[in-house]
């Protein structure tokens, strides 16, 4: 052998062990591939009906959402309606409420004056009959002993006039 069919040899050795591993290396790389495509498929199996969810979901979500803006535009006119009528209310009853309250206040004012002055009221429910009584007494009282007193002073002023 010569040197020339020796190193040919060992080419011929080199590349066949080359070409060994390439076989190998692209055997691993096929199964690699076909675990990969077996993965992919198995998650766009899984992930399509997900995606479906999600966009029936969002869908849904979508329509909730323009009931509830529905709402709130019915809300704010209701709103609005309700203070529209309160302002109604308030200017055409606030003169009226007004002139009744000062009306009831002159009429509490009156009722107070005629206890303390001691008049007796009959209609008064917070009086009981032992109270109106002695308060009709205690004015009886007041109003004989008023109308001596008025007699006595004539006669004094009479007097006075005599000798004057």
């Amino acid at each position: 052998m010569s040197g020339g069919e020796v190193a040919g040899l060992v080419v011929a050795v080199f590349w066949a062990v080359l070409v060994t591993l390439l076989a190998v290396v692209l055997v691993r790389l096929a199964g690699a591939l076909r675990q990969a495509t077996t993965l992919v498929a198995a998650v766009t199996e899984r992930t399509v009906p997900l995606l479906d969810e999600a966009a029936e979901t969002l869908r849904a979500a979508n329509d909730q959402l323009v009931r509830v803006d529905e709402i709130t535009a019915n809300v704010q006119d209701a709103a609005a309606n309700a203070n529209a009528l309160s302002s109604t209310m308030a200017a055409t009853l606030g003169g009226p409420l007004v002139k009744l309250s000062a009306f009831s206040y002159g009429v509490r004012s009156a009722v107070a004056r005629q206890r303390s002055a001691g008049r007796p009221e009959r209609w008064v429910p917070q009086q009981t009959e032992r109270e109106l009584i002695a308060r009709m007494v205690k004015a009886e009282v007041q109003a004989a002993t008023a109308r001596r007193r008025g007699g006595l002073s004539r006669l004094i002023g009479l007097g006075a006039g005599r000798k004057g």
